[in-house]
């Protein structure tokens, strides 16, 4: 049933998604124009793979030819108890994914958050030895990574590790196996996939103290011959944040490291924020809605929807000056009504982050980034 609908979609609604970039109507999609210099990636929710948003799919088909799973294959929806498994929707991902010949990043393999309290800990509420954690960690990869051999090209390993300042932050997997927890997940993953990519995944990387941290990290493990293939700068960005040549020296230091750069979770902020240091992406952040945090409950002005194409126009020219070393850019959602913007830090706001509106109709930023190609 999903398959058929998403191929009357293609086949029958081929152009609702095109966007027109020049007076004559010319149209083209984001994946062709983009294609000489990297790959274009969105993320896809649980209704979105189950076939229940069949129009945001077919949007996807059309603009993107990379795919990451939001919430799917993270560890407490696909494994959230000692003695179960859940595949079922990642099934229907990694089908849907090798069916239309999407590039396939599995996320996330090693994570703090969203990992259920019975991995760290003992039935009687202790703290598990190194030992026990170690199993545990290697059985979750070899039973994820492995199960999908072959037919995910990439996984994020290692997600969020790292403070602000560059530390190692202090998850419990740091405190239960020590800091080598970040290259034994590596080698599992390797292990049970050895064609695939593998990747750590985070946010802020553009801060020089964070990037630091990075730059060590991926040197140890280069050092230890343990496979690591790119470093996923989260853009979590905002209208007049980070600055940008802060992000670029990040993307060149990264690529001088020999391994892939991507831009991965990108989504543009047009809403006021309490203070800057909240400007992350921790989603343990939750405050009470206020009015002022929330401005365009009823809808995107021109005058931010203009800032808005200028902020993608100004990061798509950065991406494309350091296209040699960036493989993808990945959005964050495949438009305005899934983002996770529009509940964070605050549940119930209305944000406008990416490059379609809640109808699925491209805005001037999607014009505004083909241009670029042209």
């Amino acid at each position: 049933m999903f398959k058929l609908a998403t191929t009357l979609l293609l086949t029958g609604l081929a152009c609702a998604a095109c966007v027109s970039t020049t007076n004559n109507n010319s149209s083209t999609y984001l994946k062709d124009a983009f294609a000489p210099h990297f790959m274009m990636g969105t993320a896809f929710n649980e209704q979105q793979i189950s076939g229940q948003a069949t129009e945001d799919v077919q949007l996807a088909l059309s603009h993107f030819n990379a795919v990451t799973p939001e919430n799917i294959m993270k560890w407490e929806v696909i494994h959230p108890s000692p003695n179960e498994y859940n595949f079922a929707a990642s099934d229907q991902l990694v089908a849907l994914a090798n069916e239309h010949n999407f590039f396939l990043i599995g996320h996330t393999l090693t994570w703090h958050s969203q990992t259920p309290d019975w991995v760290f800990k003992t039935p009687e509420g202790n703290l598990k030895d190194r030992e026990a954690l170690l199993a545990l960690l290697k059985e979750h990869i070899y039973t994820v990574a492995g199960r999908y051999r072959g037919k995910i090209q990439a996984w994020d390993v290692v997600n969020e590790a790292l403070n602000e300042d560059g530390t190692l932050r202090n998850s419990l997997w740091l405190q239960i196996i020590g800091p080598d927890y970040i290259e034994k997940a590596f080698q599992f993953a390797h292990e049970a996939a050895p064609n695939a990519k593998l990747y750590y995944n985070d946010y802020n990387l553009f801060k020089p103290e964070k990037r630091a941290g990075v730059i060590d990290m991926v040197k140890r493990l280069q050092a230890k011959n343990i496979p690591i293939d790119g470093v996923g700068l989260q853009g979590h960005y905002a209208l007049d944040y980070p600055d940008l040549s802060l992000l670029e020296d990040s993307i060149v230091a990264y690529g001088d490291l020999g391994v892939e750069v991507m831009i991965t979770e990108l989504d543009v902020s047009v809403l006021p924020f309490p203070e800057e240091e909240e400007m992350g992406a921790d989603v343990s952040i939750n405050l009470a809605l206020q009015s002022k945090f929330n401005p365009y409950a009823n809808g995107l002005p021109s005058s931010i929807n203009s800032q808005l194409s200028d902020r993608y126009e100004e990061l798509f020219k950065l991406f494309l000056k350091h296209q040699d070393k960036i493989s993808r850019v990945t959005f964050w959602g495949v438009n305005d009504r899934q983002t996770w913007r529009n509940d964070w830090p605050m549940q119930g706001r209305s944000d406008y982050p990416l490059l379609f509106d809640r109808n699925n109709q491209p805005k001037d930023a999607a014009q505004s980034i083909i241009r670029l190609t042209q």
